[in-house]
């Protein structure tokens, strides 16, 4: 019974774009997760900061209740205050949310201009979304990619077997062509789609973009662990929606350079044939030896008879 449930629920997890964090989530995770980019960081650091502040004034006022509750019960004959205005406690009880609410604004603030800010990219990556593929064009370098789910997985599905979580331990979460990033590289991404609004999301990269028909949206990443890092569309876009994954691989730089020379040059166009030497200009043939012996001959004889 847990095996059964333990594929039927891989199937689901994997099936649920909102859910596909747990691909990559740690059992039992409760906390929102670091994150392998800049950008994921950020969103990570000020979850933090805000988190930490709550818990702070959670303990404080229900602390407090709890004091008051228990140590001022009317079983201990505690009686009620009377009173209708105290200005120093309204003042407290406005200026402190203000501060705090400043002390969680202003780094917020200053992360989320740096999230949208895609100047001094070294690459740009064109992504458009297609029912239901992504195409990749590595602007400037001449290579594109079409990724879609992996052969494997769509058998299994059109098939109706059960997926074991053994052999196929990304189910559905695998596709043919691999999006390949450098690491430790700010890679500008400018986001579109080809028919309906679909969604890039990879959760470990710390954001998601939408893709739409006739509008460019841009995001960036820099991955600072190389790895393979996989997520959904995240954007209701037909009926194969659940069947849109994507798959990043992060490697060094000197390893992508490697990868995307090679693409290059399996992508280049064969080269023209040399041009055909031109043909050499036809002579007369010499006369043979002993024809010419004959006309020598000839020639004499006239002149001798003439003698």
């Amino acid at each position: 019974m847990q095996a059964r449930f333990s594929r039927w629920g891989l199937a689901v997890l994997a099936s649920v774009p909102g859910l596909a964090l747990a691909a990559d989530a740690k059992p039992w995770q409760l906390n929102m997760g670091r994150g392998v980019t800049t950008s994921s960081q950020h969103a990570y650091d000020a979850h933090m900061l805000a988190l930490i502040i709550c818990i702070a004034i959670g303990v404080l006022v229900f602390g407090a209740m709890g004091y008051a509750m228990f140590k001022f019960r009317h079983a201990k004959g505690a009686v009620p205050a009377q009173f209708s205005h105290n200005t120093t406690a309204e003042v407290i009880w406005t200026v402190v949310p203000v501060l705090l609410l400043v002390i969680m604004a202003v780094p917020a603030t200053a992360k989320l201009i740096a999230m949208y800010d895609t100047r001094e990219s070294e690459m740009t990556v064109k992504v458009t979304g297609v029912q239901w593929m992504w195409k990749y064009e590595y602007l400037g370098e001449d290579v594109t990619l079409t990724s879609r789910l992996s052969r494997e997985s769509d058998r299994i599905r059109q098939s109706g077997e059960r997926p074991d979580a053994a052999t196929n331990p990304h189910y559905l979460l695998e596709v043919d062509h691999e999006l390949v990033l450098p690491t430790d590289t700010k890679v500008r991404f400018v986001i579109t789609s080809d028919d309906v609004i679909h969604a890039w999301w990879v959760p470990a990269l710390g954001w998601k973009q939408d893709a739409i028909p006739g509008i460019i949206n841009e995001a960036w990443t820099e991955i600072l662990e190389p790895g393979t890092y996989r997520g959904q569309c995240a954007e209701l876009c037909g009926k194969d929606h659940g069947f849109m994954p994507i798959v990043v691989r992060a490697v060094p730089r000197a390893e992508f350079d490697q990868w995307l020379a090679e693409k290059k040059a399996a992508n280049a166009p064969p080269p023209a044939p040399a041009p055909a030497a031109p043909a050499a200009p036809e002579t007369a043939e010499p006369a043979p030896a002993a024809a010419l012996s004959d006309t020598a001959a000839q020639a004499a004889t006239p002149a001798a008879t003439a003698g």
